[in-house]
């Protein structure tokens, strides 16, 4: 990271620039022999009462002291995606909502509140896409109240590390006493290249619908009531794929969906049971998958893992997705 002008360090950037992607340096032991360093880059949140607040890729707020600072500037948007497709977020954001429909949604200015009975998080958070129509601290209560009178409780989903990304939202979340419960990746490629995996596909069954077989593979719930076929089924285009195990009255061995909606494919879903795992399942069933989409119109791919499934993130980066952006959901206090 290199700061120098004429062999001079300097910070050159003020509170006025709050919003704008930054990059700084600061001391963190001055004691010893010499002064320790670190460099943050991310997007300058707040910098009020002598502390900066900033927002890195990953979701994370890092306050640094001013005082600290060694230092310091505004950076462009971080460059252009050297493989896969080229998607900005307001692109993708509602290709990937689609994919998770609630069964019940209000509007609250540009946001939807999302309900399905608490079937995962993305069809029971309120997406952000635009302005509330509120100040931020009555757009908070009003999502919190309105999850309550459903049972439910309140979470909003918003995300970082790309160009219009929601960093100012995030660090308002918590300042108003939201936690951030997970963080997921969603993860973009090209879709030719995971059609094209070494895959024998031939065992694979296709459905346009959801059936008990399915669903016994399917461990994301207690009883597969209404709201869960109704977010399974949603989407403008949806897949189901599924690998008969070795006892064809049992659970398949592996499973997937897919959501074809215009040139993208989202893919989810892909489980395979414990006993049929390292046998390249997963490849199968996502080659299949993207080999339909592909007959569809579909030319990208996108899906979404969270940050603490390490093997997963591995075959995924084999396959050729890369990071677009994260997304949080922060639970209302």
């Amino acid at each position: 990271m290199e700061f120098t002008i004429g062999g001079q360090l300097e910070v050159r950037m003020t509170a006025a620039d709050v919003g704008k992607r930054v990059s700084v340096r600061r001391a963190v032991d001055a004691s010893g022999t010499g002064a320790k360093f670190t460099d943050t880059v991310g997007v300058l949140t707040s910098w009020d009462g002598g502390v900066l607040s900033i927002t890195t890729k990953s979701g994370e707020s890092v306050r640094i002291a001013e005082s600290s600072l060694v230092a310091g500037k505004v950076v462009p948007p971080a460059p252009a995606r050297r493989r896969g497709p080229a998607a900005s977020f307001e692109e993708i954001a509602p290709v990937v909502a689609r994919a998770w429909q609630p069964v019940e949604s209000e509007p609250l200015g540009d946001w939807t509140l999302r309900a399905a009975g608490g079937f995962t998080r993305r069809a029971n958070s309120a997406l952000p896409l635009g302005d509330p129509g509120l100040p931020p601290g009555e757009a908070f209560a009003r999502v919190g109240q309105w999850y309550g009178e459903r049972g439910l409780p309140g979470y909003i989903q918003a995300s970082t590390g790309a160009e219009g990304t929601q960093e100012l939202l995030c660090a308002e979340l918590e300042e108003h006493g939201w936690r951030r419960e997970v963080t997921a990746e969603v993860r973009i490629a090209a879709l030719a290249p995971v059609g094209d995996l070494d895959a024998d596909v031939s065992a694979v069954s296709m459905s346009r619908d959801v059936d008990t077989a399915w669903l016994s593979r399917y461990q994301r719930f207690e009883t597969p009531g209404p709201h869960v076929l109704k977010v399974l089924r949603s989407g403008p285009s949806v897949w189901f794929a599924s690998v008969p195990g070795e006892d064809p009255a049992g659970a398949p061995a592996a499973i997937g969906r897919c959501v074809v909606d215009g040139r993208w494919a989202g893919f989810m879903a892909v489980e395979v049971g414990p006993e049929y795992r390292r046998r390249g399942l997963a490849t199968t069933v996502m080659a299949a998958l993207a080999r339909r989409a592909l007959d569809e119109g579909a030319s990208a791919a996108w899906l979404q893992v969270e940050t603490d499934n390490e093997g997963a993130r591995a075959v995924y980066e084999r396959m050729g997705f890369t990071v677009h952006h994260s997304y949080h959901h922060f639970r209302s206090a």
